[in-house]
């Protein structure tokens, strides 16, 4: 008896909305990179990406629990030369690019490497009700508090 893997075929991939109104961040990430990653899916297999496609809309009215809004800090690095680092705080952030809250939280929780970025191709963050994916009609997906 021989372990069962799908094929390329066989992967089914729907398309899910997300509403992040009043959602805690972390909470609303995990489930997204579960769904991205098709955890949640009898299917799953770790070398495979199995997922589907998430929608994330209202990204600015995600909210960030504790202190977070004034000591977590975003760093990115421009180039290799010293100096190059830029630091930005959640408060920040939070009113200047919202969608990139929700966007490094879900990447931090996916896998690293080339399975890991295709995932994280298959997520659209809105920062208002307002998105481009009307067309493939995403079904709403229900995230438990």
């Amino acid at each position: 008896m021989s372990t069962y893997f799908p094929k390329g075929q066989e992967i089914k991939r729907k398309w899910f909305l997300v509403d992040a109104t009043g959602l805690t961040v972390g909470r609303l990430s995990s489930a997204v990179a579960e769904v991205l990653s098709g955890k949640n899916k009898p299917t799953w297999t770790p070398f495979l990406d199995t997922g589907d496609h998430v929608v994330v809309i209202n990204a600015a009215k995600a909210v960030l629990t504790g202190k977070k809004t004034t000591q977590k800090i975003y760093r990115r690095v421009m180039t290799t030369r010293p100096g190059s680092m830029k630091e930005i705080r959640a408060d920040v952030m939070q009113k200047t690019f919202p969608s990139r809250i929700i966007e490094s939280a879900v990447k931090g929780m996916l896998p690293k490497g080339p399975l890991g970025r295709a995932m994280y191709r298959k997520l659209k963050v809105y920062e208002g009700p307002e998105h481009q994916q009307a067309a493939q009609s995403p079904e709403p997906m229900q995230i438990k508090l």
